[in-house]
């Protein structure tokens, strides 16, 4: 084998590589971007229940009207919400503002007992476990990804065609502590 012939197989070997890695990147990338549209999804799901559950609520004169407003507000400012960091700021008030909802609804026995406050709470307490399932694929995709960022020698591929980290999709610690309280309720 020549000189030129072994120059020549290293040259086809390193784009062979490059490729494989470009093509590593593409995939993560649609795998966040796939990701992240379940949590959305999911979240929109979430944001349309909201309203039922306010109008079951609203029956009960005695019910503070502070807490519904505080759960209409963070339901427009997750539908509002655009870029990724706003929808997870919105998705972490809506969920404090549900467990404080669900801790006054304690206060109320007619309404805990009401079927269809009953239903919409299940529902809710479904839809928070599959928003956390989803957080939890989104976040180790996307920790995949930022690790092959930094990675030798994926790194460099990585710079050359201007990949960035992605952000983690988490709740504030105190969010994440209201939503573990809302009450389950076996029907």
């Amino acid at each position: 084998m020549s000189f030129g012939n072994i120059v020549l197989l290293i040259i086809v070997a390193i784009a062979g590589y490059m490729v494989i890695v470009y093509n590593r990147f593409i995939s993560l990338r649609t795998g966040i971007d796939a990701a992240w549209s379940d949590i959305d999804i999911q979240l929109k799901r979430r944001y349309d229940l909201i309203p039922a559950l306010v109008d079951t609520v609203r029956g009960y004169k005695e019910y503070e009207a502070e807490t519904l407003e505080k759960v209409i507000q963070a339901r427009q400012q997750g539908l509002s919400a655009g870029t990724m960091d706003e929808k997870a700021a919105a998705a972490n008030v809506i969920s404090g503002a549900l467990g404080k909802l669900f801790a006054l609804a304690e206060a109320y026995p007619d309404l805990k007992a009401n079927t269809n406050f009953l239903k919409l709470q299940d529902e809710l307490s479904h839809l928070e476990d599959a928003i956390q399932n989803a957080r939890r694929y989104y976040n180790a995709i996307v920790r995949d990804y930022n690790y092959r960022l930094e990675a030798f020698p994926d790194l460099f591929i990585a710079q050359k065609f201007n990949y960035t980290g992605r952000d983690y999709f988490e709740l504030d610690a105190s969010e994440a502590e209201a939503a573990t309280k809302m009450p389950k309720i076996d029907l």
